[in-house]
């Protein structure tokens, strides 16, 4: 199968633009990555811009075809964790830079992902939704204990608390890496941040699936309705996707 791939990134209503997305590609694998700097803390743009530059690099280097996806994508997020917090080492643990990713590797009509934090991946497919990462937050967690109902998640308290990411102390996050994804004709494979999927209901999500048009444009026009839903609070805005 062949891929379009796209990629999209709006400031919201924020000051500077501390997301980071990425398609990269080279002997017939792609890789789909999106970093959002953690704007609590200091230089996020760059944590994220850093994160960003570690796992391309990994990527580069990777012969290819990636005969260990699941281990390539743990090691490179690792040494995107390791840069970040080399980056903050000199400022108090409390204010270091950090970053959330997702990344996602296709190849041979599969997909595989890993993620540290709520920046997320999904797979569309004719039915609508069919697989998403599962954040790393304390909302999720209590989400899949029963405490709380899904109804409750957008006006809950810690929505934003984040329970692992890249940077700040130097143990290695909880890092997500799923088994192989196989792919049909149609699925779209989106990484992005939370900008993008919070505001957006998976349904609307989903059309994006069906939606006549290029990918590019189809893309562009989901971020900013995300961006419009979440206003005047709009976060950064990004995806990149894949459509087989």
């Amino acid at each position: 199968m062949v891929l379009e791939t796209a990629a999209v990134s709006l400031i919201g209503d924020r000051g500077e633009n501390q997301d980071r997305v990425s398609v990269l590609q080279a002997d017939d694998v792609t890789l789909l990555l999106a970093i959002d700097g953690m704007g609590g803390h200091a230089n996020g743009a760059r944590a994220a811009e850093l994160a960003a530059a570690t796992i391309e690099r990994a990527f580069r280097e990777e012969p290819h075809p990636v005969f260990d996806v699941e281990g390539f994508l743990h090691l490179a997020i690792g040494r995107a964790h390791a840069a970040v917090v080399a980056l903050g080492a000199d400022i108090s643990v409390e204010t270091r830079p950090r970053a959330t990713c997702a990344a996602c590797l296709i190849q041979d009509d599969s997909a595989w992902w890993a993620h540290v934090g709520d920046s997320r991946i999904y797979q569309l497919r004719a039915d609508g939704v069919v697989a998403h990462s599962r954040d790393h937050s304390h909302i999720e967690v209590l989400l899949f204990d029963g405490s709380i109902s899904r109804a409750e998640l957008a006006s809950h308290p810690m929505r934003n608390y984040v329970e692992c990411c890249l940077g700040g102390d130097a143990e290695l996050p909880r890092m997500t890496v799923s088994a192989r994804k196989p792919a049909a004709p149609g699925d779209i494979m989106i990484a992005c941040s939370d900008g993008f999927w919070s505001p957006v209901p998976n349904e609307l999500l989903a059309g994006l699936r069906e939606a006549t048009g290029s990918l590019a444009d189809n893309l562009q026009r989901l971020a900013e309705a995300a961006a419009r839903a979440a206003a005047p609070h709009s976060d950064n805005t990004s995806a990149v996707a894949a459509r087989f």
